[in-house]
């Protein structure tokens, strides 16, 4: 179980890869040292633009993790995350991942895309996002890749405009990005330099002097930023790392067919004062970039924050019953007892995973609670809960080893992990030899 604390340590990462495939460790990028010194943050939020997105993989996709995905939780896993959510508009794709502590305080998980490419029809530019509650308060995520080259700044701006109007959650109170309490917007926002009498050299010359600011001074978003004709609702911290695009592949220099400018954002925004006797407030300690990755000819950027949670927020969940074994090819149960006011909904589900499982994708079997084969029984009032059992069919569990329960909420397009048991083991019978 997760320790009472009143904040929580989120690490961004923005990445436009050119559909390259995953060669260099990630370690380094993730804020991973090998001597594990560091404390690792609760969650990381991995932003990518440009994963190849040719048909054959965008079917694999629909069943498979991409190869970032794959690389990402390979490194991840190692220190115990676990993948939360993952969100793919052809080549933009979203991944969450959280410590295992804090799995069963996740509510009302939710993915959502807009398409801005070609009018909307295309989803080769646009955004892709995850909102969640954990611990009492509401974050949006949004990944987005706006239009790219230095003239067409009006086009990024109608694309950001389009994205706020369109994008759009079920969730009761947060339908719009805006209405949460944490919002975050990351990715390849394309914007560029103002100015085209700055020639790709003479950039490249001012870089090399540390002279960031006379070019900022020029940055498209910082621009619109200001006017309040976009993004005017988030904050951006100083930027102090030279511009991430664009640099030949394999490389640390420039390729002057671009004029390098920085199109890889982190910017976020907090609504401050939504609860009585708590300030909201997101700390962000680093803003940098990553010039030692050189597949791309985009260098990624990383950012790191504390926000401020309701510590005293009480989450309503699923404790599972003791359980000491179960049986292959042997009809199994568990009981568990929904708390608080909580009870069973249609849409929830139990499912089998094996022990130390890497995401919630990651399930064998499941078993809807209302259709399953049940036994309900009320608990006394005092205690305040529900207790129920539900069976798994013969075929549920095929092979020996050690698995966990998990309870899901499932309500249309929104997820919420109830509770997860702990671990158990799942065997053959042995068979008595007769007389």
């Amino acid at each position: 179980m997760a320790e009472k604390t009143d904040k929580l340590r989120f690490y961004f990462v923005t990445w436009n890869v050119a559909t390259k495939y995953p060669e260099q460790d990630l370690h380094q990028l993730l804020g991973i040292g090998h001597n594990n010194a560091k404390e690792l943050p609760d969650f990381y939020v991995v932003g990518l633009q440009e994963v190849k997105a040719q048909p054959q993989n965008m079917v694999m996709g629909m069943f498979t993790d991409d190869p970032w995905t794959k690389s990402l939780r390979e490194t991840l896993k190692e220190h115990d995350y676990i993948k939360v959510r993952n969100q793919r508009l052809q080549g933009l794709v979203l991944n969450i991942f959280c410590q295992r502590q804090h799995l069963t305080h996740l509510r009302l998980i939710e993915a959502q895309f807009t398409r801005t490419g070609f009018g909307g029809m295309w989803g080769n530019k646009g955004a892709v996002s995850v909102r969640l509650n954990i611990y009492g308060v509401s974050i949006c995520v949004v990944n987005s890749h706006l239009t790219p080259h230095d003239h067409l700044l009006a086009e990024r701006i109608s694309d950001y405009n389009v994205i706020l109007n369109q994008h759009l959650f079920t969730t009761k109170d947060t339908s719009s990005i805006f209405y949460h309490d944490y919002v975050f917007w990351i990715g390849d926002l394309n914007f560029r330099l103002n100015g085209e009498e700055l020639s790709a050299e003479e950039i490249d010359l001012l870089v090399k002097k540390n002279q960031l600011d006379l070019l900022l001074d020029k940055d498209q978003l910082m621009a619109v930023m200001h006017s309040g004709e976009a993004f005017s609702e988030l904050i951006e911290n100083d930027i102090k790392f030279p511009p991430t695009y664009k640099y030949e592949f394999g490389s640390q220099e420039f390729d002057f067919k671009r004029r390098p400018s920085w199109t890889d954002r982190i910017l976020y925004k907090v609504n401050t004062d939504v609860y009585e006797g708590i300030r909201l407030k997101a700390t962000q300690s680093t803003y940098t970039s990553h010039p030692s990755y050189v597949q791309s000819d985009h260098k990624p950027v990383t950012g790191e924050f504390e926000i401020t949670i309701r510590a005293d927020y009480e989450d309503q969940g699923v404790t599972f019953l003791p359980l000491t074994e179960w049986f292959i090819d042997e009809e199994n149960s568990v009981s568990y007892k929904l708390t608080g006011s909580i009870g069973p909904s249609c849409g929830d589900w139990i499912g089998l995973f094996r022990n130390g499982f890497t995401s919630l994708d990651e399930y064998i079997v499941y078993e809807y609670v209302a259709r399953g084969r049940s036994d309900v029984g009320s608990a006394p009032p005092e205690t305040d809960s529900i207790t129920d059992r539900i069976y798994f069919s013969y075929s549920a569990l095929q092979a020996p080893g050690m698995y966990q329960l998990v309870y899901v909420r499932q309500n249309g397009s929104t997820v919420g992990i109830l509770g997860v048991s702990p671990p158990f083991p799942g065997y053959r019978r042995l068979q008595s030899n007769p007389l």
